[in-house]
């Protein structure tokens, strides 16, 4: 049985641009842009730990199955 993989969105208005998403993140995938809002820079090393999403005090971060091949 495949395992889903989930994708991730920021939704920027109600990110405050806290970081902890970022310090959270084992494989270093999210980073605070040029506005100091939370991205998800580098999405394929990606690992589904969800933290980021379990960690955002604003809710700000979330997911969705996608199928995978």
């Amino acid at each position: 049985m495949k395992k889903k993989k989930r994708k991730r969105t920021v939704n920027i208005e109600w990110c405050k641009g806290c970081g902890i998403c970022v310090a959270f993140c084992p494989k270093g995938v999210m980073d605070l842009d040029e506005s100091e809002k939370a991205a998800i820079v580098r999405p394929d090393d990606c690992v589904d730990c969800g933290l980021c999403e379990l960690r955002c005090p604003d809710l700000a971060i979330e997911s969705e199955e996608i199928d995978t091949p």
